[in-house]
């Protein structure tokens, strides 16, 4: 199949469903009324709102025809880098909905929650195991709640030592969350710049690490694509002055399996369960963004614990040293729930392959496209890849015209303008589960759209053509948007 997926087609325009809306309709037959129908008082009420009056086949169309406005990993490619938009397994929902998952009362008691606990035990376990971590919490409700967790734990340890530290190291190639929630836990973050290979050396982690240091945020593989080789070396420098190591596991897609951050010197390191563990990506939430530890920050962990005795389930919230509760309850259960039904699916040995398929992919696109965009950091990539604009700029094209020229070729763009370390950067993550062939479509399409620069550029900055709308004004968009559809 050499065409492109993007095509004119047919494209609905949908009112709003106040302008579909005619009196005396309606979507639904109410069963017959089996108690007195009594007015309410009229003290008690406030006036109804007004409700648009449709037949069962306008709202059927009119959903239907707004989810074919939307572009799902069901419907194509999603490259986002450093997101991992992970099929999701349509079992994984299925657990999920199960009675007795969906319907599990969180006050129910130990007694009445054994399933429940059992399965976020079990999740706990098998997470430590596939990360070389002693404990783990899955309380935090996203990553970025995780990195607080984490940081929390961090400052609370140095507590206990009897002194406070004010410093924290985060590197260039670092998620962007890092600092905030360094500062969130009254750390000075200091800055360093990855080495000339895209990586962090240990040399300069040695200039700015100090007594009053109270560690380093590394995100590895980092936000170039890259594994931080030179972790077990940066790892004992931050040790050897008394600081313990964050690890940022949102990328622990690349490395499932293959490298274990708690055997390489790291001390806490959060998840994403949707960017690996294949549980359901954006929306607003719910999310989920387990912690690990090692045992010098298991007394810290979040409380309530589950532990098991004999073959029962129970919470503890006994311990002293604990930086509290952190989420209602005990985190988001249906999307544990998700997690749990990816990892027994897949297996110890598919957890692995995913890895490396998604590994062998980002490196397979960093070939085929060096040379059509320019390649800042031209080594073994992990599961993303990033390249820049350098090339398309010789003729006034951007990264920004080449993402939305993808769109007419039936293609969500890739990260653009992420990280901020490479100037116009265009990063790819094309995850495990894409085919050579839906690959190789997407980069036919990124050297047509490399070509069309050369030949003409002027027709390029006006792209998107085919789309519902055409190029936004992306400010006025963001300041002033306009939500009637």
């Amino acid at each position: 199949m050499n065409r492109h997926p993007g095509t004119s087609g047919l494209i609905f325009n949908e009112p709003n469903l106040w302008e579909k809306s005619r009196r005396g309709r309606c979507a639904i037959s109410l069963p017959k009324a089996d108690v007195d129908r009594v007015e309410l008082d009229q003290n008690l009420t406030e006036e109804a709102p007004e409700l648009p009056q449709l037949s069962e086949l306008d709202v059927v169309r009119h959903y239907t025809r707004l989810s074919q406005w939307n572009f799902g990993v069901d419907s194509g490619m999603y490259p986002l880098g450093s997101c991992t938009m992970k099929y999701n397994p349509k079992t994984n929902e299925v657990q999920a909905a199960r009675q007795g998952f969906a319907a599990a009362h969180p006050l129910a008691g130990d007694e009445y929650s054994q399933g429940a606990l059992k399965l976020m035990y079990n999740l706990e376990q098998y997470l430590g195991s596939i990360t070389g971590f002693d404990a783990v919490t899955l309380q935090p409700a996203a990553g970025a709640h995780g990195e607080l967790a984490g940081m929390l734990m961090i400052h609370a340890f140095h507590a206990k030592k009897g002194k406070q530290r004010s410093k924290i190291i985060i590197p260039d190639t670092a998620h962007g969350t890092n600092p905030a929630s360094a500062s969130l836990c009254g750390y000075e973050s200091i800055n360093i710049k990855s080495g000339k290979n895209g990586i962090l050396e240990p040399e300069d982690v040695a200039a700015v690490m100090d007594e009053d240091t109270a560690g380093i945020m590394v995100t590895n593989p980092n936000t170039l694509g890259l594994f931080e080789s030179n972790i077990k070396e940066i790892a004992d420098i931050v040790h050897s002055k008394g600081g313990l190591v964050y690890g940022d596991g949102a990328n622990m897609n690349a490395i499932m399996g293959i490298v274990k951050p708690g055997e390489i010197g790291i001390d806490v390191l959060h998840l994403n369960l949707h960017k690996t563990f294949s549980t359901p990506h954006g929306g607003g939430g719910p999310g989920s963004g387990p912690v690990a530890v090692g045992k010098i920050l298991e007394p810290f962990l979040p409380v309530p614990r589950i532990v098991k005795e004999l073959d029962s389930y129970r919470f503890v919230v006994n311990r002293p040293d604990t930086i509290g509760r952190i989420h209602t309850f005990y985190g988001h259960f249906s999307i544990m729930v998700r997690a749990y039904s990816y990892i027994l699916s897949m297996g110890a040995k598919g957890l692995t392959d995913a890895s490396k398929l998604a590994v062998l992919n980002a490196n397979y696109i960093k070939e085929s496209l060096k040379g059509t965009l320019n390649l800042p950091y031209d080594m073994p990539c992990m599961h993303e890849c990033v390249f820049n604009d350098a090339i398309q700029k010789e003729n006034h094209i951007t990264t920004m015209d080449m993402a939305k020229r993808l769109l007419d070729y039936g293609f969500h763009p890739p990260t653009v303008y992420f990280p901020l370390v490479i100037e116009g950067s265009f990063m790819v993550e094309p995850t495990e589960t894409e085919s050579k062939e839906d690959i190789d479509q997407f980069i036919d399409a990124v050297k047509a759209i490399a070509k069309e620069a050369k030949q003409d550029p002027e027709t390029l900055k006006n792209a998107p053509f085919l789309t519902k709308v055409t190029r936004l004004d992306e400010v006025a968009a963001a300041r002033k948007p306009c939500l009637r559809g």
